[in-house]
């Protein structure tokens, strides 16, 4: 229906969301990072960042092919590929809230044993 600007738009508006975060939390990271030990630690910032990537992809993955109940995503029925769907943002949104909780807590526990 929106042809490619539908698909273009909100991919440039992620990938951008996406830079600007990666960023601030990097700097973030290494400026708590001695100096001596900035290039181990970057490079542990880039393998759990890509491991996290890979593992994410491969799991979504998964979990589409699970709530589809399809073998082959090519000859499956438009039903299940958004049976698939539903459950792949379904699975992502409990991932999400469940972050978004454990981030919480742990903010509420630095706010109650005060600054170090």
């Amino acid at each position: 229906m929106w042809g490619i600007g539908g698909y273009l738009v909100p991919l440039a508006l992620v990938t951008a969301g996406y830079a600007l975060f990666q960023v601030a939390n990097n700097t973030a990271i290494m400026t708590g990072i001695h100096a001596g030990q900035r290039g181990a630690a970057s490079a542990m910032l880039s393998l759990s960042r890509n491991l996290g990537l890979i593992t994410g992809a491969s799991v979504m993955g998964a979990i589409f092919a699970f709530g589809a109940g399809s073998g082959d995503i090519a000859l499956a029925a438009p039903a299940k590929v958004a049976a698939g769907t539903r459950t792949t943002f379904a699975a992502a949104t409990l991932l999400l809230t469940l972050a978004l909780g454990i981030g919480a807590r742990a903010q509420q526990k630095g706010r109650a044993s005060g600054p170090a």
